[in-house]
C-alpha cells in the first residue's frame, strides 16, 4: 500500500474556493460519469442537500458530485454552482427535456470566524468546480477555511483547524478521504491516541473538552466535520452506506466527543466503479485514510481569524 495524491484516484476531479478574508470556503467532489454513492450522519444538527436519495431503498444510484462547504445552511447554495457547471458540461441525468446533475452537499459552521455575511454561494460553488484539476491545499483553503475546534470554553479560547486529505493505493484499489474540520470536540493524535488540539488556556496549554462538559459548561453552537470517501471501487448503494457507517470509527478515533448534538458530522461516499474489492478491505482502509485526512487538516491549519494553530503552537 502506498500513498497517493487524492487527486490520481480514478474518475474524480476535486476543486476549491474560499473567500480568506471572510473566513468561508466550499470544495467540490465531481464524477463526470456518476459515482454510486451513500451517506451517515451521525450528528445532531446536519446540514444536509440530497441525502435523503443517498438510502438504498431509493432509485437514483448515482451521483455526481458533493459539495462541502462552510456558512451554515446558508453554504448549502455552493451547490448550485455545481449544478450549472455540470449542467454546462453536458453532465447529469438525460430527462429528455434537460440533464439534471445530482448533487449532495454537507455544511459546517463557520459564521462567527471572520464575516459573518461571508458564505459560500452560487458564484463561489461554481468557481471551485472550475478549479478542478488543480493543486488541493489543506489547512486555510476550501470548506476548511473558516474551520475551528475546541469552542466550549468560548470562541476566545478555539483553535484553528482546516481542511485534510489522504489517500492510498493498494494494487489497482484507490481510497481517498477528504474532510473538513470543524468539530465541537478535541482532536485526537491517530496513533498516539493524545490530544493534540482543543480550548487554550492563556499559556497554550490545551483543556479537555469532555471534563468541561462534565463541569456543565454547555455545548457551543456551530460545528460539524464533514468528509467524503472517495474510492475507484465497484460499489452498490448500500455497500456505499456500510463503508460511510463504518468510517465513522475514524471520527471516533481523533475527535473527543463526537457526534453531539451542536454537530453535525456526515460522511459521504463515492464510489466511481472501475475496479472490484473486498468491501471489508474498503472499509478498513477508508476507515484509516479518514483518520489521517483528520489529523492532517488539523496540522496544516495555519493561525487565522485570532484563532491559534497547532503550527503555531508548537513551533513556539
Amino acid at each position: 500500500m502506498k500513498n497517493i495524491n487524492i487527486n490520481e484516484i480514478e474518475g474524480f476531479m476535486i476543486g476549491q474556493a474560499q473567500d480568506e478574508v471572510g473566513g468561508s470556503g466550499c470544495s467540490v467532489i465531481i464524477c463526470k460519469d456518476g459515482a454510486t454513492s451513500s451517506v451517515d450522519v451521525r450528528g445532531g444538527a446536519p446540514a444536509t442537500r440530497e441525502t435523503d436519495l443517498l438510502d438504498p431503498i431509493n432509485t437514483v444510484e448515482k451521483i455526481h458530485a458533493v459539495m462541502l462547504s462552510g456558512g451554515s445552511a446558508f453554504g448549502l447554495d455552493a451547490a448550485s454552482g455545481a449544478m450549472q457547471y455540470l449542467e454546462e458540461n453536458d453532465i447529469g441525468f438525460d430527462m429528455q427535456v434537460a440533464k439534471v446533475p445530482i448533487v449532495c452537499g454537507a455544511s459546517l459552521f463557520d459564521l462567527s470566524v471572520g464575516d459573518s455575511k461571508c458564505r459560500p454561494d452560487k458564484q463561489m460553488g461554481y468557481e471551485a468546480c472550475m478549479a478542478c484539476g488543480e493543486e488541493v491545499k489543506q489547512g486555510n483553503f476550501g470548506a476548511g477555511t473558516g474551520a475551528s475546534i475546541g469552542k466550549i470554553a468560548g470562541s476566545d479560547k478555539a483553535m484553528k483547524s482546516g481542511l485534510g486529505y489522504a489517500a492510498v493505493e493498494i494494487g489497482d484499489l484507490q481510497i481517498g478521504a477528504i474532510v473538513a474540520v470543524n468539530a465541537c470536540g478535541d482532536i485526537i493524535d491517530k496513533d498516539s491516541k493524545k490530544q493534540i488540539g482543543g480550548p487554550l488556556n492563556k499559556d497554550n496549554t490545551m483543556m479537555s473538552t469532555y471534563d468541561l462538559m462534565l463541569s456543565s459548561l454547555p455545548l457551543p453552537q456551530g460545528n460539524t466535520t464533514i468528509g467524503c470517501i472517495i474510492t475507484n471501487a465497484i460499489l452498490t448503494k448500500a455497500q456505499a452506506k456500510k463503508i460511510a457507517s463504518i468510517t465513522h470509527n475514524a471520527y471516533a478515533q481523533t475527535i473527543s466527543p463526537v457526534h453531539t448534538t451542536s454537530d453535525g458530522d456526515t460522511i459521504f461516499v463515492m464510489g466511481s466503479g472501475k475496479t472490484t474489492a473486498n468491501l471489508d478491505i474498503i472499509a478498513a482502509i477508508a476507515t484509516k485514510v479518514m483518520e489521517e485526512a483528520i489529523n492532517s487538516g488539523f496540522k496544516h491549519a495555519t493561525s487565522a481569524y485570532g484563532l491559534k494553530s497547532w503550527q503555531e503552537i508548537n513551533q513556539s
